[in-house]
């Protein structure tokens, strides 16, 4: 088989990159519904509800399980690779979002005060997620993988 319809016909990555996918558009659908906005902007933004690196390595995850079976190596390697980047979601990139909005409202008080001269770009503050972002997220990876491996 080469390599190209090697990587077409890999259920594990696409189950992955359209869990991802799905999650995203999620994203843009529950602000239409709560905010009543439509933003497919948000679709290409880390950060909000759910959270698509779960929803990714989720199914990832799962796919492995369902196939590899849980007492493979493999899927001890995605397994750890998944908690990493949920943790990161929920520590390390969480943090960053709130210290950035820390940071826009401190240059928001110097700009009423410096005025002149002073015009930083606000930083970004949606970088990661809370818990329930992330848990959502997950849910749909492990819901996708189970209709790609188990029932399509």
């Amino acid at each position: 088989m080469n390599s190209i319809a090697e990587l077409l016909s890999n259920r594990w990555l696409w189950t992955a990159v359209f869990s991802s996918t799905g999650a995203q558009i999620v994203k843009v659908l529950l602000i239409l519904l709560f905010e009543r906005r439509w933003r497919p902007e948000k679709a290409l933004e880390t950060g909000g509800m759910p959270s698509s690196h779960s929803a990714m390595v989720s199914a990832l995850t799962t796919g492995v399980a369902l196939t590899e079976g849980l007492g493979s190596p493999l899927f001890a390697v995605v397994t750890t690779f998944a908690l990493i980047v949920m943790y990161d979601a929920t520590g390390v990139r969480h943090s960053s979002g709130q210290q950035a909005r820390l940071i826009n409202e401190l240059v928001a008080e110097l700009r009423a005060v410096v005025r002149e001269g002073f015009a930083p770009k606000p930083l970004k503050v949606l970088l990661g997620h809370t818990y329930l972002e992330v848990l959502v997220g997950g849910i749909i990876g492990v819901v996708a993988a189970f209709l790609a491996f188990r029932w399509l």
